[in-house]
């Protein structure tokens, strides 16, 4: 089954995988929005981060967006634990890591004439499907460039990104987006008269 359906607001901000699923949730209080409101939209989303192909995409995904948001809490409450440098409960975070784990097996390469270490998804399941996620914010939380790990600036962003630009000063999860409007609303807060 090939689908031409678009996550809906589907953001890729954040310069890392991990970071853009927790970003699927987003918005301040009433304003909660979630990009992942059916089994279809995972799929869809995992499409869309080049997680899975369409070749790839399963037939029956049962329980897809149950073990989906399951992974995002959890992901979300490891990532702030690890920002704030306390502790916190990564089991479903290590279900998805061990049930979805791929499978590694030797395999012969023809044109190169030689074996090559080659894997492939367990199954079809949630947690196969989504173990990439898992997987990339185990080396994020883990990795040596976890510190640059930000939330936006805006007062109304709950976005967060990876740092990676050379001086490290990124401030907003876009600058076409938060960006933009916290630099026009500093400057009418300037121009304004007194």
């Amino acid at each position: 089954m090939s689908s031409t359906r678009t996550a809906p607001d589907t953001l890729f901000v954040a310069d890392n995988i991990a970071l853009d699923f927790l970003n699927t949730e987003y918005g301040v209080g009433e304003q909660r929005q979630d990009c992942l409101r059916d089994d279809e939209d995972v799929l869809t989303w995992l499409e869309s981060a080049g997680l899975l192909a369409a070749q790839d995409r399963p037939e029956v995904f049962d329980g897809l967006l149950a073990q989906a948001h399951a992974l995002r809490s959890n992901a979300r409450a490891v990532l702030e634990a690890a920002m704030a440098g306390v502790e916190a409960d990564p089991s479903v975070v290590n279900q998805v890591l061990e049930a979805g784990r791929p499978v590694s097996y030797l395999s012969w390469e023809d044109p190169a004439q030689a074996f090559r270490v080659a894997t492939r998804p367990r199954d079809a399941g949630p947690a196969s499907l989504l173990w990439p996620v898992a997987d990339a914010l185990v080396s994020l939380v883990t990795g040596d460039k976890f510190e640059f790990v930000r939330q936006c600036e805006a007062h109304d962003c709950i976005l967060l990104f990876h740092d990676l630009s050379k001086s490290h000063r990124r401030r907003w999860c876009s600058m076409a987006t938060c960006g933009n409007r916290m630099k026009v609303a500093a400057f009418r807060a300037r121009k304004k008269p007194e």
